[in-house]
């Protein structure tokens, strides 16, 4: 046979190739739609993906926008499935409004983009005193946040185009005053009722389960007392402070920096002024502007002659309103802080020195400059630190990129441990014990991080407690963590828990007792109204709950008041049972003129933004926007309870 091979090595190689290469090809089409399965689409929109990447990277940039404009907020809210499902929705709101936008052709002219971004007090701020833009400080900073310029205007010129999709139904939403007055007469009416409560904690002291009952429970109810899986790890975090600590920053860079940038980091000069306005503004007619200059250069003549009557004139002629009153004066001020032609003016004279009539976009002006403030210039030994941590900072920004590298390769490339990156690049290896798959409570920087989490829980890193990939859980921040010890999920011992078997037993046994009696309550009371024993009556409505549960109040609003008295049980889950008597309907109080006003527009308001939801759910509907994945439920006790009647 291997004769046969060796003189015909041309036809084997060519069999061999038309029996190998199919079973690459089969293999690879194969791995790509186990890829495009197992890749995590949570959800479509017009035919295309949103995947599980996705909707981790759009998370990540709502915790940190969210964390940014509320630095107390609780980062366990930031985690949960809940807030994590919200920003999925949104995700998909954002690609059906972006697709509606494009099949509508509701484009932006280059005149509107340059409208918007003149107006955007973020890049007014990078403007030079002559009102040009820095454009090294304009790429600097949408290069903090991964953009280049071209990049972000095409973001501004979509987020213009997908707003016209909705404005058209905001601009045009209308309520009439009588429709908003009966829905809000509706809403807001008053009913007077009887409540009856049954208690499940008066229960509970009634109720003395054996040790057969309490095993009984625990062997129905297992999952209630499991406990969560474990595990002790160790990781190391890269962020640009870390890359900074190795920085040292010569002495001379130091200086050349000072140098380079002396007026930038010390203050600016001011100068004060006053002037005298003859007002005439840039649109005036032509005679008007030149009466007005006529007058200007009368009251210049007046003022050059007597220097000394400049606050008097501008009293008495000026018609600037903000600064007549004061002799004209208009206080201390910066480049930058007056049009243009005013500003070359005052800054170009002399302290004492009474300007020719300047002319600019508000008529004409007379000025006088009445002091000057020259700062007192740093020494470098005084800027020295912050000079240092300056050029720090702007190094380790630099750095950043290249270290993120050498990170990302090391704890792939060493995956049984993170002591040659670690090593590598001076960090420290940090550890933590009794850590979950969820945040812990009060858990803080990567440990209530969801995405390191789970990677840190994936299968292959519990079981060969190999480093993860690096994973960047914010801007500029790459964390690789790995298992140290492992403790799976598993349920508590009888034993262990049997203190809160008990305490769960009496909790669902005392609110079925206290559900049983009530419903028998309500039954009879029902039958025969005058054996009802209730105490007195109160007043409730949607704004005046009188302190009760939510529940009850719907109950009562909700019952059907066609024949009164009327009954309602409400079932308050582990809080046990009510009963509500309605035994009168009152109208609401008829608002005073300005509160009817004001709700007649929220009213307005409320309409308009139903009739947005109901255009953007046939958008959804249109263009089949479907969200793949369940929506988490808010609690178990919320789902169980309900209003029986």
């Amino acid at each position: 046979m291997f004769d046969f091979i060796r003189k015909h090595t041309k036809w084997t190689m060519a069999l061999l190739f038309l029996l190998i290469v199919p079973s690459f090809v089969l293999v690879g089409m194969n791995s790509s739609k186990l890829s495009g399965e197992n890749g995590g689409v949570v959800a479509k929109v017009d035919g295309k993906d949103i995947t599980q990447p996705e909707w981790d990277r759009a998370h990540l940039r709502e915790v940190d926008r969210l964390r940014a404009s509320m630095p107390t907020l609780d980062v366990k809210l930031l985690d949960s499935p809940e807030a994590r499902y919200a920003t999925l929705e949104r995700l998909v709101r954002d690609r059906v409004i972006a697709v509606a936008a494009d099949k509508l052709k509701l484009a932006t002219s280059d005149q509107r983009l340059a409208r918007e971004l003149h107006d955007s007090p973020e890049i007014a701020a990078l403007r030079r005193a002559d009102g040009t833009l820095d454009m090294e400080r304009y790429r600097q900073l949408l290069g903090s946040q991964g953009m280049s310029p071209e990049m972000f205007e095409a973001n501004v010129r979509t987020d213009l185009s997908t707003r016209q999709v909705l404005a058209g139904i905001a601009a045009s939403g209308f309520a009439a005053n009588s429709a908003a007055d009966m829905a809000l007469n509706a809403y807001f009416e008053k009913r007077q009722i009887q409540l009856a409560r049954f208690n499940a904690a008066d229960y509970a002291a009634k109720l003395n389960p054996t040790d057969a009952d309490l095993e009984q429970f625990y062997k129905a109810n297992e999952k209630l007392f499991q406990a969560p899986e474990q595990a002790d790890i160790e990781y190391v975090l890269l962020d640009q402070d870390s890359v900074k600590k190795g920085i040292t920053v010569n002495e001379s860079d130091l200086k050349t920096y000072y140098e380079q940038n002396l007026q930038r980091l010390n203050a600016a000069e001011e100068r004060r002024a006053s002037h005298i306005l003859i007002a005439s503004p840039k649109t005036a007619p032509a005679a008007d502007r030149e009466k007005a200059k006529a007058k200007a250069e009368a009251l210049l003549a007046l003022v050059k002659k007597s220097p000394d009557t400049f606050a008097d004139v501008a009293r008495k002629n000026s018609e600037d309103p903000g600064s007549a009153a004061n002799g004209g004066d208009l206080d201390f001020f910066a480049r930058g802080a007056m049009v243009k032609s005013f500003e070359d003016a005052a800054f170009a004279m002399k302290k004492g020195d009474v300007s020719d009539v300047v002319e600019s976009d508000f008529g004409y002006h007379i000025i006088k400059l009445t002091d000057i403030r020259t700062p007192k210039q740093r020494s470098f030994e005084d800027m020295r630190a912050e000079l240092e941590a300056d050029l720090k900072k702007q190094q380790a920004q630099k750095m950043f990129s290249e270290a993120a590298e050498t990170f990302s390769n090391g704890v792939y490339e060493q995956a049984d441990s993170l002591k040659p990156i670690a090593d590598k690049l001076k960090l420290e290896i940090k550890t933590a014990s009794q850590v979950t798959r969820q945040p812990a409570a009060g858990a803080t920087s990567v440990l209530a991080n969801p995405k390191f989490l789970n990677t840190l829980f994936s299968p292959d890193a519990i079981e060969k407690k190999r480093n993860t990939e690096a994973i960047e859980v914010a801007p500029s921040q790459l964390v690789s963590g790995r298992i140290v010890q492992y403790s799976p999920a598993h349920t508590q011992s009888f034993a262990d828990v049997k203190a809160l078997v008990r305490q769960r037993w009496l909790a669902q046994r005392s609110a079925e007792e206290a559900r049983k009696d009530g419903m028998a309550k309500l039954a009879a009371w029902k039958a025969n109204p005058a054996s009802a024993t209730l105490p007195a009556p109160v007043l409730v409505s949607r704004d005046q709950t009188q302190n009760m549960p939510a529940q009850i109040i719907d109950a009562a609003l909700r019952a059907d008041a066609s024949t009164l008295p009327a009954f309602a049980g409400v079932d308050l889950g582990t809080q046990g049972y009510a009963i509500v008597k309605i035994d009168k309907v009152v109208p609401r109080d008829v608002p005073a003129e300005a509160v009817a006003k004001q709700e007649h527009s929220q009213y307005a308001q409320w309409w308009t933004s139903a009739e947005g939801l109901a255009y953007y759910n046939g958008l959804k509907e249109r263009f089949k926007a479907k969200i793949l994945v369940d929506k988490p439920v808010t609690g178990k006790a919320n789902a169980e309870e309900g209003v029986t009647q």
